[in-house]
């Protein structure tokens, strides 16, 4: 049975993930691949481009194709708690350092479908949206990107209307405004990012590095959405980790004396 592209690819795929070939190797040239697989041009060149859009191999001029380096990942802890320091509420002790390395830019607009409903507004309805580019505050370097939807009858005419929202930002005007305590909850997913989005997180155009995607969802105590955030990553950058503790169905099981632990 003829070899596949596929098949080229899982074996050049499992000698990088089993360090055979490490970051900076250059591969074989596709003629030494299309003797040692017994496959034509295309089929190489399919598991190669395949390798590429999974961002493992790139093209370099002059080079050929080597091993892509990959940054090492960073671990951001989300304790699923909310924490305040004298500039406000935030939610990651590992980014609260970063600071908006690009002038923020509020707009009104239509909030994306996908989240449409997570804001309890209809497709197509006006939003004010704020976004920022948040990184660290010496080398510049863009970490995340976060994007606030905000109805548009709640905030119009109102100081989260405007560039300066005060002291506390959105939230303790959200408070002020009579939506105290606010609460919220959290999902994480996933997105390819747009070219936009990859230029701004400073991303290889021409490789699939997918966006960890965090969509926190703001709340009055009487149910109603205030605002939508969406904050999005580098997956390859960064990686969402969380405590697990016991509830009290999980208990020890019982010791050698007998005793039940807590």
């Amino acid at each position: 049975m003829p070899v596949s592209y596929r098949d080229i690819a899982a074996d050049l795929r499992q000698q990088i993930s089993e360090g055979r070939l490490l970051p900076g190797d250059k591969l074989p040239m596709l003629t030494e691949l299309q003797a040692k697989y017994g496959a034509g041009y295309q089929t190489v060149r399919s598991a190669i481009n395949l390798l590429e859009q999974e961002g493992l191999v790139i093209a370099v001029r002059r080079r050929g194709t080597i091993v892509r380096e990959r940054p090492e990942k960073r671990r951001i802890v989300r304790s699923r708690q909310v924490f305040r320091d004298d500039l406000g509420y935030f939610f990651d002790p590992t980014a609260q350092p970063w600071v908006a390395i690009q002038q923020p830019t509020i707009r009104w607009g239509t909030v994306p479908a996908d989240l449409a409903s997570a804001l309890d507004v209809e497709v197509g309805d006006e939003v004010l949206i704020r976004h920022r580019v948040m990184g660290d505050q010496e080398s510049r370097q863009a970490m995340q990107l976060a994007t606030s939807y905000l109805p548009g009858d709640l905030v119009r005419g109102t100081q989260l209307a405007e560039a300066d929202t005060g002291p506390g930002g959105i939230y303790d005007r959200l408070e002020e405004m009579g939506h105290r305590p606010l609460r919220w909850s959290e999902s994480v997913t996933a997105c390819m990012p747009s070219p936009e989005e990859a230029e701004a997180l400073g991303l290889p155009a021409d490789i699939g590095v997918p966006l960890l995607r965090l969509l926190r969802t703001t709340t009055s105590p009487t149910g109603r959405v205030v605002e939508v955030n969406d904050t999005r990553m580098s997956a390859e950058r960064f990686e969402i980790g969380y405590d697990i503790r016991r509830s009290p169905s999980a208990r020890l099981s019982d010791t050698e004396d007998g005793a039940d632990q807590p």
